[in-house]
C-alpha cells in the first residue's frame, strides 16, 4: 500500500502562483510513476501532470503546458506541482497518484493504483 497526502493548496487570484506537494509512505517511491489530476464540480477527473520514476520524463496537458511545472524529490517521497500563472479555469481538487505499471498510458485515471484525498485550489477572477 502507498498512502498519499496531498497539502498546499488554497485561494489565489488569477495570474498568481501556488506550489501543492504530495508526500508519500508505505513503499518505496522511486517505483512509482507519479501524476497530477484534478476535478472541477460536475466535470470528470481530469490528467494535469505526470512524471517518470527517476524524475527524467515528464508530460502535461496542453491546458497547463507552460504554466504548471511536476518535480518530484524521491529522497523526501515527496511529488510537487508548481502552478503559475493561474486562471479561474484552473479551479479544481488536485489529486496526486502513484503507478506501478508500465503501460505509458499515464494520462489515464485507470493506469493509477494510489490515490490522495485531494487539496482543493481555488483561482478568483
Amino acid at each position: 500500500q502507498v498512502q498519499l497526502v496531498e497539502s498546499g493548496g488554497g485561494l489565489v487570484q488569477a495570474g498568481g502562483s501556488l506550489r501543492v506537494s504530495c508526500a508519500a509512505s508505505g513503499r518505496t517511491f522511486s517505483n512509482y510513476q507519479m501524476g497530477w489530476f484534478r476535478q472541477a464540480p460536475g466535470k470528470e477527473r481530469a490528467f494535469v501532470a505526470t512524471i517518470s520514476r527517476g524524475g527524467g520524463s515528464t508530460d502535461y496537458a496542453d491546458s497547463v503546458k507552460g504554466r504548471f511545472t511536476i518535480s518530484r524529490d524521491n529522497a523526501k517521497s515527496t511529488v510537487y506541482l508548481q502552478m503559475n500563472s493561474l486562471k479561474p479555469e484552473d479551479t479544481a481538487v488536485y489529486y496526486c497518484a502513484a503507478s506501478g505499471g508500465y503501460n505509458g498510458r499515464y494520462f489515464s485515471v485507470r493506469e493509477y493504483d494510489y490515490w490522495g484525498q485531494g487539496t482543493q485550489v481555488t483561482v478568483s477572477s
